[in-house]
């Protein structure tokens, strides 16, 4: 479980084709502090950690995986997002998250609005009955909120500080991110379902 405060950023170091799936290798400040078996979010996708070395982690994407993330494009250079599973102690400054994406969205618009930006990604009509304005939405594993919507997209104004600190501020128009729905919203949903009040179970994103 995180909370999509993005810690630090990693940059994919290396890539290797494996008979399924690849392995990669992710050079960050956070290497020396990550055991073995440790979960990891990576652009919002968690992950878990095989190996580690001075300065990078090690970790393998499967063939589901790379196919349903924007994992599965990634080259050696891009710079991700990453955060480490939340402790049971710890403040929940986003919101929750999982770190199973519902589905790949893309970044159709960035504009300045006095000193922020503003962000608009489209989305799959399969997630429409999970985002709901104010509400939240993890965007490359960041806890954004969702600003202005409708069935096709959304908008979420970006402060400053999470702009720099993330990997949104390399992100150009027509950009794929992982995009996950707060679950709290998705087991309403599903109730919603199984009740015969909601949309149809088919509906559900996980």
């Amino acid at each position: 479980m995180f909370n999509g405060l993005i810690e630090t950023l990693g940059e994919v170091a290396e890539l290797k084709a494996l008979p399924a799936g690849f392995r990669i290798r992710v050079a960050t400040s956070l290497a020396a502090e990550l055991e073995l078996g440790e979960s990891i979010a990576v652009n919002g996708v968690c992950l878990t950690v095989i190996h580690t070395d001075r300065d990078a982690f090690h970790a393998e994407i499967s063939p589901e995986t790379a196919g349903v993330t924007g994992l599965g494009a990634l080259q050696r250079g891009w710079v991700v997002n990453l955060e480490r599973s939340m402790r049971a102690d710890a403040r929940v400054g986003g919101h929750f998250v999982q770190g199973h994406v519902d589905a790949t969205g893309r970044i159709e618009e960035i504009r300045h609005e006095a000193g922020f930006r503003r962000v608009t990604v489209t989305f799959p009509s399969s997630l429409a009955p999970y985002l709901v304005r104010k509400g939240s939405v993890a965007v490359d594993g960041i806890s954004l909120t969702v600003a202005g919507l409708s069935d096709t997209w959304f908008d979420a104004q970006i402060i400053p500080f999470t702009w720099e600190h993330t990997n949104l501020s390399r992100a150009t128009t027509g950009a794929v991110v992982n995009l996950e729905c707060d679950i709290i919203g998705k087991y309403v949903v599903r109730a919603m379902a199984v009740r015969g009040d909601g949309p149809p179970s088919h509906g559900d994103p996980s």
